[in-house]
């Protein structure tokens, strides 16, 4: 790796995105409300956005790597701001929700959550000249979030946590079916859909996820998450810690640093558990907002064989589930508590950080542990894969490394 472009901002930056093309990077800076854009092939070209008194929230780039998306105070408006043509367009009443802009995988069209007299709406927007396509309202009481289906043909729509409700509509704004499992507790805390479009996984509060099928939009099954694993056709992975032992007596010199880090720290491994296994569990506080209860992370991998999930009453475990037999195939149960997951996107390899210097592996072929070297704590908060699938990032709070993957790929 090696320096390629040094770009100085106006101010300290708090988000910073790539072009789809990676021929710009977007740098946005909240506090000033100010966007600043720079282009890899031209370093003296730049161009500066600046929203005055509106203030900026939120900016993102369009998927033509061309325009940018940003979203003012209050969600007053979202401006689109076009780098070709220095044109401007509005869209007004954006919501403020978790996810309230999505755009279709093949960059053709956006949707966007709307609050307007006390109601939701949600608006389609052609993305080659930002003409609305379709303006609906949706049956929510507070609408918390939209999500495309991967072949852009269904929009998925949830309510607040406080009404169980999966709402999914067409392209044209017809509305396909609408899904409640239950009335009263809290409902949905996350959603996922499978690459092929054929599955929607729903991540509830109970500690349960639902698939509904394409077909009929009815529920075909559901997975359950109990602290006991007791399956005999489940493998569990433990990880466990064990610290080597190294006689200093024989140095005939004292350990350097670097050396010390790599003898005396502690290592780690898989061990295959015998069923049935209990695993840690944490009994939510109920009287705190937000939770620590339910299912808030799911993931189908590449080939759709296998869904990842993580139930936040057991911070400690990944629950891997059998698409094609609907059963649950593997748990992980890590040491620390799991930060963030992500499938290779050209495998069935799923990639786990537990906020400790180690990143693990998983893949039907079994499970490996990786240790990142170097000197100091890196403390792994979150990854992501290289589009290839042979490298990823792995990044600690202050720091980021490059971790290569090499060997054949999974069959």
């Amino acid at each position: 790796m090696q320096i390629l472009q040094v770009y100085t901002c106006l101010d300290q930056i708090q988000y910073i995105e790539w072009s789809s093309d990676s021929l710009f990077i977007l740098c946005a800076m909240y506090k000033r409300g100010i966007v600043q854009v720079w282009s890899l092939e031209q370093p003296d070209w730049h161009c500066k956005i600046d929203e005055g008194s509106a203030g900026l929230v939120a900016s993102c780039w369009s998927p033509d790597g061309r325009h940018i998306l940003n979203t003012t105070e209050f969600h007053l408006r979202i401006t689109v701001w076009s780098l070709c043509t220095k044109s401007v367009s509005y869209i007004k009443y954006p919501k403020a929700c978790q996810q309230g802009v999505a755009f279709t995988k093949d960059g053709r069209y956006m949707a966007v959550a709307e609050r307007r007299d006390c109601k939701d709406f949600i608006s389609i927007f052609v993305c080659s000249n930002w003409q609305l396509l379709r303006h609906f309202d949706t049956e929510t009481q507070d609408l918390f979030g939209i999500e495309w289906a991967p072949n852009g043909c269904v929009l998925a729509a949830w309510d607040t946590c406080l009404e169980y409700k999966v709402l999914l509509y067409s392209l044209d704004g017809r509305l396909l079916s609408s899904y409640r499992a239950y009335e009263w507790p809290l409902g949905v805390k996350s959603i996922a859909w499978s690459p092929s479009s054929q599955f929607l996984a729903i991540g509830s509060f109970d500690e349960k996820v639902r698939i509904l099928n394409h077909v009929t939009w009815k529920k075909i099954t559901e997975f359950d998450h109990p602290a006991t694993v007791a399956s005999k056709k489940t493998i569990v992975y433990k990880e466990v810690e064990k610290s080597p032992t190294v006689d200093t007596e024989r140095f005939s010199f004292s350990p350097s640093r670097t050396l010390d880090s790599s003898l005396f720290s502690t290592k780690s491994k898989y061990d295959i558990s015998q069923v049935p296994v209990s695993l840690q569990y944490i009994k939510p506080v109920a009287d705190r907002a937000n939770p620590k209860v339910g299912v808030g992370m799911l993931a189908f991998s590449a080939d759709n064989c296998f869904l990842a999930t993580k139930n936040d009453n057991i911070p400690n475990a990944v629950w891997i589930w059998d698409i094609r037999k609907l059963k649950l195939s593997v748990v992980l149960e890590q040491l620390c508590t799991i930060h963030y997951f992500q499938w290779d996107p050209c495998q069935p390899r799923l990639a786990v950080c537990t906020g400790t210097s180690r990143v693990y592996l998983w893949s039907p072929a079994g499970c490996v542990v990786v240790q990142v070297p170097g000197e100091g704590d890196f403390q792994i908060m979150s990854l992501s894969w290289h589009c290839s699938g042979d490298s990823m990032v792995l990044v600690s709070k202050d720091n980021f490394c490059v971790c290569y993957l090499e060997g054949e790929e999974v069959k």
